[in-house]
């Protein structure tokens, strides 16, 4: 049976997933991590997508998106293809470095996409790669410590994010770190994968239906 299609309409927000093939490791160390970053730097900046949040694991990542002028299927076929022609090579092996096709689950704006920025960005709480909010806070493998003002991505979307806290920035700095503190242990594992959302699995008016 084929595929569906996905929903790839301008401004809808996707929480999108990827993982290693047999969830084996598609980042082993800061190179990797930096290259990824890099191409993400670059596409999102040609194909008009915005990006509320992110996380780097050692086998799988989350991307909090919302399209733009280009449909996500080809955003997203850039990023794993360039990505793992350039992994493949920096590691000298051969095949592929994703499992399948990536998941893609289409998100009501309110109250999910501040549930999911939280969600993404504890993931390295949750397995144990960080301990703390504070360590989390300057951790670079995450959109947590861009929004905390520790560091600073041109693609990230910070302020649609800062602006939910309070008009000031430090102020809403400090209330979303309570926020996001609050997560801390809150959700199972895989609950906000799915869970209260929609995936994007038959074009809108699947979506419509569902």
């Amino acid at each position: 049976m084929p595929r569906s299609s996905r929903l790839d309409a301008p401004g809808i927000l996707h929480h999108v997933i990827a993982r290693g093939i047999e969830r084996r490791p598609i980042f082993l160390d800061t190179i990797d991590r930096k290259d990824f970053l890099h191409r993400l730097t670059e596409i999102i900046g040609k194909t008009g997508m915005k990006c509320y949040a992110w996380c780097l694991m050692s086998n799988h990542f989350h991307l909090l998106l919302r399209t733009g002028h280009v449909p996500l299927s080809s955003f997203m076929r850039r990023l794993l293809t360039g990505y793992a022609i350039k992994f493949n090579l920096r590691q000298k092996r051969t095949g592929h470095l994703f499992q399948n096709r990536y998941k893609s689950i289409v998100c009501e704006e309110e109250p999910y996409l501040l549930e999911l920025v939280r969600y993404i960005h504890l993931n390295p709480i949750r397995a144990g790669v960080v301990k703390t909010i504070k360590e989390l806070d300057k951790y670079p493998w995450t959109g947590h410590a861009a929004i905390m003002g520790r560091s600073k991505y041109d693609w990230q979307e910070t302020d649609e994010v800062l602006v939910r806290f309070g008009r000031k920035v430090r102020e809403a700095r400090k209330k979303y770190q309570e926020f996001a503190s609050e997560g801390i242990g809150k959700y199972k594992a895989g609950e906000l994968s799915g869970g209260g959302l929609k995936r994007s699995a038959g074009g809108i008016d699947e979506l419509l239906r569902t």
